[in-house]
């Protein structure tokens, strides 16, 4: 039971966060730059059509990281967000280190750790996966 509180405890402050950088690209909200803004910085460090991918990162980190949150196919979110967060380490992180200080891989690599861990322990009791895979 005190396990299944830690993994929602886990699952809503990652999830939540990762939805949030989603909406960040896709809507501008909470300091975002939107697809358009996004989407220029993609295009300034190789990734083309950069809007289009702006979209799609956004939808990735909005949708997986709800999914993660409500604990529904959590697998699946999981994957998603590890797929756009081995990208952002990959193309933008990596050259500069390990440390996010110098904007290195420490914050990618801890999200791309749990949601990791996440998939492989599961969404615990308080969960949606719990609720109708059980």
């Amino acid at each position: 039971m005190l396990s299944s509180i830690g993994l929602l405890v886990i699952r809503l402050v990652v999830g939540l966060t990762l939805a949030a950088h989603g909406a960040q690209k896709l809507f501008g909200w909470f300091g975002g730059y939107g697809p358009k803004g996004t989407g220029g910085f993609f295009d300034s460090i190789g990734f083309k059509p950069g809007v289009f991918l702006a979209v799609l990162v956004g939808l990735a980190e909005f949708g997986g990281g709800l999914m993660v949150a409500a604990g529904f196919l959590t697998w699946l979110g999981a994957a998603f967000i590890t797929i756009v967060m081995l990208g952002a380490l990959l193309k933008v992180h990596a050259k500069n280190g390990f440390w996010v200080t110098s904007n290195g891989i420490e914050f990618t690599l801890i999200i791309i750790a749990v949601v990791v861990g996440i998939a492989f322990i599961g969404a615990g009791d308080y969960s949606l996966d719990a609720l109708w895979f059980k």
